[in-house]
């Protein structure tokens, strides 16, 4: 039997990187700890949160779609 290692090598991981930036905005809450500007009335602190967990659900979809994961399913 013989093993075999995936193509690509290290480099098949580099879009799994991209799931690290909602992380690392969230770890720096100096960075959006402020109530303005407003978005409507919801404080600054508030949206900014909410758009990052959008923004990683995002992220989530390209990294899945980039190691392809539509073309393993057919």
């Amino acid at each position: 039997m013989q093993d075999e290692t995936p193509k690509g090598g290290w480099r098949r991981y580099l879009p799994r990187l991209l799931l690290l930036m909602p992380l690392v905005a969230m770890i720096l809450v100096p960075s959006y700890n402020r109530i303005e500007p407003m978005l409507g009335d919801i404080p600054f602190f508030y949206w900014y949160q909410l758009a990052w967990i959008l923004i990683g659900a995002l992220l989530v979809l390209i990294v899945y779609l980039v190691e392809g994961g539509f073309a393993r399913r057919a």
